[in-house]
């Protein structure tokens, strides 16, 4: 049985964080406006892109993203969900996405649906505790079914929900082996294929759910100052706030760096805490120096993409794999003759290092090929699940992993495509430190990375 305590501190520091964003909330906001703004954002039907910032107000966007943070790690803790590197990934997607489609009300009928799952298969919710949050990608179609169908009920909503979380565990685990862990964004191809198939299903019926385009404009100085102070205070905590000294963990990150990223990687069993928070303030800085590069907006949204790759930051996505994916992205916006400031291209070059994988893998040029095909793909993606799945770039993501895995790997590297064979659930239920010595590194860099794991440690208990 297997030590579920090694990261214990990531409760505390969950809940401290979520307290954070309330607190910010608070500092940009009246009570009396964050309060009405909160009333808005649970009424709004939540397509996307509904940015919560633009609709709510920025305080009542971070309330609410403090609030379904602190209730996601609270989930976590309580069913026993172990925690480890993915965890990370969860607290930075339910934050993220808390600023733009997801709400304390509108997560709940799906986290029961997965919880219902659990009880009929007579297996511990802890198993698919993690699930049941990834999953509220689909919180949209909740707040659509209640609020906003010709149809709409408050049952109705609250079943779709229901019947959505009952059914993702086992969907997503078999997406899971056929995208070979090259689209780090697993759930969200799995809630767009399920999306794609309720859609028809709706207009069969009257209805016509459609995107929808709420962004806010002026708040660069104000998110970038709160973000970049953030960032920069991850790195610092990375290097001076663990049980090892600034340059062990320097060398820990060169380690990090080494990697392919292709899931499973949980970072923080292989490396520990000090290179996964300096990876995530450094991840985190080249993300909002994206935007800021393309003259987007900080803004609900955006700041959801870089917490997302901060998040994954513990889990497959660093500096030189996801670079040459942003890179493809920016150079697809200008191939299609649009711009990289272009509303859903900006989320694109964030979310779109779902294939950091692919730059791992087969090496930057693939990286900036899969960006290029993603910067026209997503853009049509939306369209067939009417703004419902929030993971849309997850959901390109998956169909271009699944073409561009076996076309590379027959074509350039003349080997028989081989899909993955990992249980997609074990990437919930282990909390042990990892040996590295020889986990997934790329051959040409194999020997350098057993040459750094014999002069550290390959263990990371001191960081818990």
């Amino acid at each position: 049985m297997p030590n579920r305590h090694h990261y214990k501190k990531l409760f505390p520091a969950a809940l401290l964080f979520s307290a954070g964003l309330i607190v910010l909330g608070f500092c940009l906001q009246s009570p009396s406006s964050i309060l009405r703004g909160l009333l808005h954002i649970v009424k709004l039907q939540d397509l996307l892109i509904s940015d919560y910032v633009s609709l709510g107000g920025p305080g009542a966007a971070l309330v609410n993203a403090g609030i379904v943070t602190a209730v996601s790690i609270c989930i976590l803790k309580l069913s026993g969900d172990p925690f480890n590197g993915f965890t990370i990934v969860e607290m930075g997607l339910m934050s993220g996405f808390s600023l733009f489609g997801k709400n304390f009300l509108n997560i709940w009928p799906i986290i029961l649906g997965t919880w219902l799952y659990a009880k009929y298969q007579r297996e511990p919710f802890s198993k698919h505790a993690g699930i049941s949050l990834l999953s509220t990608s689909l919180a949209p179609l909740v707040s659509y079914m209640a609020l906003g169908s010709v149809h709409a009920s408050l049952f109705l909503g609250i079943s779709i929900g229901v019947l959505i979380g009952f059914i993702m565990p086992s969907l997503s685990s078999y997406t899971y082996k056929i995208q070979n862990g090259m689209n780090l964004y697993n759930v969200g191809f799995a809630c767009g294929l399920l999306a794609m198939m309720i859609v028809p299903v709706l207009k069969a019926f009257g209805d016509s759910p459609n995107t929808v385009l709420f962004w806010a404009d002026s708040y660069n100085l104000t998110f970038g100052l709160l973000l970049g102070g953030f960032c920069v205070f991850c790195i610092l905590l990375g290097l001076f706030g663990v049980r090892k000294s600034p340059a062990v963990v320097w060398k820990g990150y060169r380690r990090l760096l080494a990697t392919i990223g292709r899931a499973p990687s949980d970072y923080l069993r292989m490396f520990g805490y000090g290179p996964v928070l300096v990876n995530m303030g450094v991840n985190g800085l080249l993300g909002m120096a994206y935007i800021l590069l393309v003259n987007g907006d900080l803004n609900g949204p955006t700041l959801g993409g870089i917490l997302t790759i901060m998040g994954f930051s513990a889990f497959g996505k660093h500096a030189l794999n996801i670079i040459p994916v942003m890179f493809g992205i920016f150079l697809g916006a200008y191939g299609m003759h649009y711009t990289p400031d272009y509303p859903s291209l900006q989320l694109a070059g964030l979310f779109g290092t779902t294939l950091a994988p692919i730059a791992g893998y087969f090496g930057w040029p693939a990286g900036i090929l899969a960006g290029f095909i993603h910067s026209a793909l997503v853009l049509q993606t939306g369209g067939p699940v009417a703004g419902l799945n929030l993971y849309n770039n997850g959901f390109s993501g998956g169909l271009i992993a699944i073409v561009l895995y076996p076309t590379i790997t027959a074509i350039v590297r003349r080997r028989r495509p081989t899909l993955q064979d990992e249980d997609y659930y074990d990437l919930f239920e282990k909390s042990e430190p990892i040996d590295i010595t020889t986990w997934h590194a790329r051959p040409s860099v194999a020997i350098w990375v057993h040459k750094a794991v014999s002069h550290t440690e390959t263990h990371s208990e001191d960081d818990g």
